[in-house]
């Protein structure tokens, strides 16, 4: 059996049938489904329709990962988002981290989606980052070592990969200078949550992403927890003014 048919378990996309309001929700780099599984279920059990698929190369291992970028993974963020409206009166999308950004990056091209949700997202990596990531590709490098699984709580573990493959990562960095350039585009509502301790992520990529769009932006501090704050202590607290959040922008966008 190939390393691509043994996906981790809790790693498999969610799906769930529901009303007129879709909810496509987004996980992060390296990360897979199981870290935002609790927030797709809280809008499933809201009676929405839900969808979160497992983006390419993640979830199995991280040699799978290694022929993949964020073409791939906007596709499939893109496809899923077109197959919600088809089928859906209103869509909403969220996401963690990289879905953040990719959630940022529907928002740019869909300003007819209902509401944005991000939870510490991935907008604004800095040009030494970039450069630095840039020259380890250029001198061979695969991986370098991982920076999942930030969590504050006590024994709870995101079963991201321990690795994290360098050219993936690169484009993706790569992706988010050009993301950054369009989010005045941005007119959807945006629910914005941030951790100031946060070890994977600053704070000031969410700063930035809150002054650069055009829509109405409100903002929730998730003082209690790290990065994978969907998995951390104010995972309800995300859930619950998530929902509500939906509840609000897709009656609005009616």
């Amino acid at each position: 059996m190939t390393g691509a048919a043994q996906v981790i378990p809790g790693a498999e996309p969610f799906s769930s049938p529901g009303g007129p309001v879709g909810v496509l929700v987004l996980h992060g780099f390296t990360g897979n489904p199981s870290s935002v599984r609790g927030l797709a279920e809280a809008f499933a059990a809201a009676g929405h329709t839900v969808e979160l698929p497992r983006l390419p190369g993640h979830g199995t291992s991280v040699e799978d990962m290694l022929d993949t970028g964020w073409a791939d993974w906007s596709a499939v963020a893109e496809a899923a988002y077109e197959d919600l409206a088809g089928r859906c009166e209103r869509v909403v999308v969220a996401g963690l981290s990289m879905g953040g950004s990719l959630t940022c990056w529907l928002g740019t091209r869909h300003q007819e989606i209902a509401g944005l949700i991000c939870v510490n997202p991935a907008v604004a990596p800095t040009e030494e980052m970039r450069a630095g990531v840039a020259a380890l590709v250029a001198a061979g490098e695969l991986v370098m070592p991982g920076i999942g699984s930030d969590i504050a709580k006590p024994g709870v573990v995101e079963t991201a990969y321990a690795d994290t493959p360098l050219a993936p990562l690169l484009t993706l960095f790569e992706a988010s200078q050009e993301v950054v350039a369009d989010l005045g585009r941005i007119t959807s509502p945006l629910l914005l949550f941030t951790s100031p301790e946060d070890h994977v992520v600053p704070a000031s990529d969410s700063d930035l992403l809150a002054d650069a769009v055009s829509g109405p932006v409100e903002r929730v501090a998730c003082e209690r927890s790290y990065h994978v704050a969907t998995m951390d202590f104010d995972a309800e607290l995300i859930e619950e003014r998530s929902v509500e959040f939906v509840a609000r922008v897709a009656v609005a966008a009616s």
